[in-house]
C-alpha cells in the first residue's frame, strides 16, 4: 500500500499512521513521521551602482557554523544556473570562470558572504543562491534577488 500525496506544502507535516486488516492475524499499523521543509528562503538586496554588492549566506542561520558545511555560491542568468564559487570545510574557495563575472570581481567573504564588485546595472534582476550542504539530504538554501540602483 501506497500514499501519495501531490502539492506538497508545509502544512503536510505530520504523523501518519497506515492501518489494515490481516486474516487471521489481526489489525496491523505501520506510522511515519513526514517533515516537509520550505525549499529556500527568498530575500531582496539593494545595492548603488558601481558600489560592492555583498550577500550573506544564509541570513538568519545565526546558530550554525557555516564553515563546517559544504557550501558554494551560484548565479541564474535567465534560468541557467552558473556556479560562482564552492567552498569545503577547512579548504581554500574554488572559483569558477577565474573569479570574474562579465568583468566584475567575485570573492567569498567573512561568514562566507559572496561579494561582487563593482556592481553593474546588468546586475538588477539578478538572482544569486546560496546552497549549504549539511547532510546529502538535507540541502539550506536562499536566494537572492538584486536590485541595483543609479545615483
Amino acid at each position: 500500500w501506497v500514499l501519495h500525496l501531490e502539492n506538497i506544502t508545509v502544512s503536510l507535516t505530520g504523523q501518519y499512521e497506515c492501518t489494515f486488516a490481516t486474516y487471521p492475524y489481526g489489525t496491523k499499523a505501520a506510522k511515519i513521521q513526514l517533515t516537509v521543509k520550505a525549499e529556500g528562503k527568498r530575500y531582496l538586496k539593494k545595492v548603488w551602482l558601481k558600489q560592492t554588492l555583498e550577500i550573506p549566506c544564509l541570513e538568519d542561520e545565526t546558530s550554525e557554523n557555516l564553515s563546517t558545511y559544504p557550501l558554494k555560491w551560484l548565479v541564474d542568468e535567465h534560468g541557467w544556473k552558473e556556479e560562482l564559487v564552492t567552498k569545503e570545510p577547512s579548504c581554500p574557495a574554488v572559483y569558477r570562470n577565474s573569479s570574474m563575472l562579465y568583468g566584475q570581481k567575485v570573492l567569498l567573504g567573512l561568514n562566507n558572504t559572496l561579494k561582487v564588485f563593482p556592481t553593474k546595472i546588468t546586475d538588477d534582476s539578478r538572482v544569486f543562491s546560496c546552497h549549504v550542504l549539511y547532510h546529502p539530504e538535507r540541502v539550506q538554501k536562499s536566494s537572492t534577488t538584486v536590485r541595483v540602483f543609479g545615483k
